[in-house]
């Protein structure tokens, strides 16, 4: 009888391993175990976009420029069309950008101009306008005299 015991022992294990791999097979190949990272992915991306449209509001402000940003555009020839077109089309530098400045956070926005120069923006995303700061060309060192 001790054999018997054993053929039912050895019977119902493989019975419960076939059970299982009868269930796994028969899932439907999803991975249900993200629901909610799911959901909390959408909403992520949902509070960046949120963000994203408020902080892109300079690109559609009026556009004042400070003394010294009026001087480095001067002294390193980039007008106002070529930061109106980085405004409008650039890339936010975040590693650049100080969004706890005060009175306005300021926003570094990098890009390159129809003429062919690779340029930064400083500007200051402020209620009513967007306040361009400076004026940087990433490759060619100029001299100013903006004091």
């Amino acid at each position: 009888m001790g054999v018997s015991k054993n053929k039912n022992i050895y019977s119902l294990i493989i019975l419960g391993v076939l059970i299982v791999i009868y269930f796994l097979l028969s899932f439907d190949g999803c991975d249900h175990s993200n629901i909610g990272f799911n959901k909390s992915t959408e909403e992520t991306t949902s509070k960046r976009n949120q963000r994203d449209h408020r902080e892109a509001a300079f690109r559609h402000q009026r556009i004042y420029y400070t003394k010294h940003a009026a001087c480095r555009m001067d002294c390193r020839s980039i007008d106002e069309s070529e930061v109106k077109e980085i405004l409008k089309d650039g890339e936010i530098n975040y590693s650049k950008s100080d969004m706890k400045s005060k009175p306005c956070p300021k926003y570094a926005v990098e890009g390159i101009t129809h003429d062919g120069q690779h340029v930064r923006i400083i500007v200051g995303n402020c209620s009513s306008q967007a306040s361009i700061v400076t004026v940087i060309d990433l490759e060619n060192e100029v001299e100013c005299d903006c004091n």
